[in-house]
C-alpha cells in the first residue's frame, strides 16, 4: 500500500484525494443499512483468511491510471456481499467487480495516457496481501473511516 499511496500523492491533482490507496468493492451502500453492513462485513472477514492479490497490469481509466488486481478470494467476497445487499445496490455496484487500485484520476486524457505509458514501461506483475475489509462513510465531500474488519489470519 505504501507504493500505491506514494504514486497517488505524486499523480493525483492537488487536493483531489480524500483517502489513501484502496480497492473499492461497493460505491454506495445506503447508510440506513449500516448495522446490517457492519454485520455482513464482520461475518465475511471472519470466514475469509487473509489472501494474496496479484497486481496484474497497469490499466487506463481514460482520465487516470490504475493497477488491475486479481484474486479468486476477492471475487468470492464481492459476490457474497453483492447477494446479501442485492435489493439495495446501485446499478454500478450490481455489476461484476473490476478490481483495481486507482493511482491517478480526474486529469486530462493526454496526461493520463502519458502516465499509463510511463507506468507500463517499468511494470512487472507483483503480489499484495489483502488483510481486511473497511467501511467508510461519505460526509458530503470528505470520507470518514467507520470500521475495519480483519480477515482471519492465514496459515501460510
Amino acid at each position: 500500500m505504501a507504493r500505491f499511496d506514494a504514486e497517488r500523492r505524486e499523480l493525483f491533482p492537488a487536493g483531489r484525494t480524500q483517502v489513501g490507496a484502496h480497492l473499492t468493492l461497493f460505491h454506495a451502500v445506503p447508510g440506513e443499512l449500516e448495522d446490517r453492513v457492519r454485520h455482513d462485513l464482520a461475518e465475511a472477514a471472519r470466514e475469509q483468511e487473509a489472501f494474496d492479490v496479484r497486481v496484474a497490469e497497469v490499466m487506463s481509466l481514460g482520465r487516470g491510471a490504475a493497477y488491475r488486481l486479481e484474486a479468486p478470494e476477492l471475487e468470492q467476497v464481492h459476490r457474497r456481499l453483492q447477494r446479501a445487499w442485492s435489493d439495495h445496490l446501485t446499478p454500478q455496484d450490481a455489476q461484476g467487480l473490476r478490481a483495481h487500485v486507482t493511482v491517478q484520476n480526474k486529469v486530462a486524457p493526454e496526461a493520463a495516457k502519458a502516465t499509463v505509458e510511463r507506468l507500463r514501461s517499468t511494470f512487472s506483475p507483483s503480489t499484495a496481501r489483502a488483510e481486511s475489509l473497511a467501511l467508510w462513510r461519505y460526509v458530503g465531500g470528505p470520507w470518514e473511516p467507520v470500521e475495519t474488519f480483519a480477515f482471519a489470519p492465514g496459515t501460510d
